[in-house]
């Protein structure tokens, strides 16, 4: 049961996502890619820069803020990830850069705030 309630807060907070990032002028170019290395979950592009955004949805702080969960291992993974986007979709071309988007829902209201961390992994 929780982990279904993790998934629906993950999907509705990816949903949540790509509205804010659209009003902060991001052109969307892929939701949830996946392939042989993981999933990314938006691929946008910003300034003709090529961003890739890990969203992370909480409904409180008490494990933690969400970026928090972006160990080494995810960045490791996330690089690879682009560098098999980039080459797939003959984007070499483009800068890029890692994003990363947290989300706190309330619950009690229903409300949200969030926080787009431009550069939030570098390589």
């Amino acid at each position: 049961m929780k982990q279904h309630f993790n998934k629906s807060i993950g999907f509705y907070g990816e949903s949540l996502a790509c509205t804010i990032l659209k009003s902060n002028g991001y052109k969307l170019l892929e939701r949830n890619f996946s392939c042989k290395f993981g999933e990314i979950d938006i691929i946008a592009l910003k300034d003709h820069i090529l961003c890739f955004i890990e969203v992370k949805t909480r409904t409180s702080s008490k494990y933690g803020f969400p970026c928090e969960s972006i160990n080494y291992y995810k960045q490791k993974k996330l690089g690879r990830l682009a560098q098999f986007y980039v080459i797939k979709k003959g984007l070499t071309n483009h800068f890029l850069r890692f994003d990363a988007l947290e989300i706190f829902l309330n619950s009690i209201d229903n409300n949200y705030d969030f926080n787009l961390i431009e550069n939030a992994i570098y390589f």
